[in-house]
């Protein structure tokens, strides 16, 4: 398969934004693009589910199923939320619907939390992106403790056999202080790692996003 594989440092960092603005980026280069999210929690909280996002965004006529097979409402750990649901996820169906969806496209994955996070018993987000081959690209956000929780999160990817494309550092603000700027070169430095900066974007106006080329596309 053909693409990226989205994770995070952790929770509400940016994960969504980055791979929907890499779908579009990729769509707009004229490729076919299929997006997919394991699972998707908080589905009871207001706002537009992520699945959602990423469908709009690559221009993708997907359904839910197709691209996010296991939807929860309570907003929580994805192997929390199908255990109260009084079920377990699959990683066998959760690899084959990722490789459907990237069946004859360029694959934007998305992962859930960040790389350690469980999705059914020891099976964790980084097997799945293993299991898939795709690169990863990690958000992150650029203030002060992101140097120690990236930099973690590329020793896990690799200790996996991951290969990492890069580290996106969002919202990037549009006057950066020193401690941004000093950030972004200690992880391109220390993580031997390219760092891309995404500012803040409007997710309801896909046409004022910027272009964010990550992959061969």
């Amino acid at each position: 398969m053909r693409g990226v594989f989205v994770t995070g440092t952790g929770t509400e960092v940016g994960k969504t934004v980055v791979a929907a603005v890499i779908a579009r980026s990729a769509a707009a280069a004229g490729q076919a693009v299929g997006v997919f999210k394991p699972a998707v929690t908080g589905l009871d909280e207001a706002g537009e589910p992520d699945h959602r996002v990423l469908r709009r965004a690559a221009g993708s006529a997907q359904e839910d199923e197709e691209l996010a097979p296991y939807r929860y409402g309570p907003p929580m750990s994805p192997h929390l939320a199908a255990d109260l649901a009084g079920e377990a996820i699959e990683p066998a169906r959760v690899a084959a619907a990722a490789r459907a969806a990237g069946a004859g496209r360029f694959l934007i994955a998305e992962g859930v939390g960040g790389l350690l996070v469980p999705l059914a018993g020891g099976y964790l987000v980084r097997d799945l992106a293993r299991d898939l081959g795709l690169p990863a690209v990690i958000a992150a956000p650029p203030g002060l403790g992101t140097i120690n929780h990236t930099l973690l999160t590329l020793e896990a990817a690799r200790a996996a056999g991951l290969d990492v494309a890069a580290v996106v550092l969002t919202p990037w603000p549009a006057e950066p202080g020193p401690i941004d700027e000093s950030n972004l070169a200690t992880i391109a430095s220390l993580g031997a790692v390219r760092v891309e900066t995404l500012r803040r974007i409007d997710v309801g106006r896909p046409a004022g996003w910027p272009d964010l080329r990550i992959g061969v596309f």
